[in-house]
């Protein structure tokens, strides 16, 4: 993929397919790393099935026999030196604390580190397709920080849905509000 957040949609939706109800994405960024966490609630995975998670010609869906999103990751990831982790309980192993958690790490001076990418767009992408989903979005650079948490969104808009257009369109705004702010520092 040509720019991180397309990775990070494709592995939050696997997120939202397993049934998370909250998902973190965060990303932790140095002048040297960048460490990209998604971490959800999800029925989570078999020992199994994480070990296999990797391989290109895995997947569990019936539609197609390849699942190319997390083999892509971590491509994406060795190729700068860095690496990818992915832990998993499932909810048959433990019904009360299940879920999945990826960690990848960056090294952004290499020469084939991929960019980020439009991460504003991926984030309201996200919350507009799944608008009943708790989102968590933290992304820590030098100069500050830029989040959001539907949770809070919910506190102060009560019954109005988050995949309204004024709501997605305020989203965005503010996203990008936080990305200026915090590369003017």
């Amino acid at each position: 993929m040509k720019e991180l957040s397309l990775n990070i949609l494709d592995i939050s939706m696997n997120s939202v397919k397993a049934g998370a109800e909250n998902i973190l994405i965060k990303l932790v960024e140095t002048a040297d790393t960048l460490t990209l966490t998604i971490k959800d609630d999800g029925c989570g995975m078999s020992e199994d099935t994480v070990k296999n998670v990797m391989n290109p010609f895995y997947t569990t869906r019936t539609t197609r026999k390849v699942g190319l999103g997390v083999p892509l990751l971590k491509l994406a990831a060795e190729q700068t030196g860095g690496g990818i982790t992915i832990s998993s309980v499932s909810e048959k192993d433990n019904p009360d604390e299940h879920g999945t958690t990826v960690t990848a790490e960056f090294f952004k001076n290499h020469l084939d580190f991929t960019p980020l990418g439009d991460i504003v767009s991926t984030v309201t992408t996200l919350i507009q397709g799944s608008p009943d989903r708790e989102w968590r979005f933290e992304h820590i650079l030098d100069g500050g920080s830029v989040e959001l948490d539907t949770k809070e969104l919910r506190e102060i808009l009560g019954d109005v849905p988050l995949d309204n257009y004024e709501v997605i369109k305020w989203i965005e705004g503010y996203l990008r509000e936080g990305y200026e702010s915090v590369n003017n520092v």
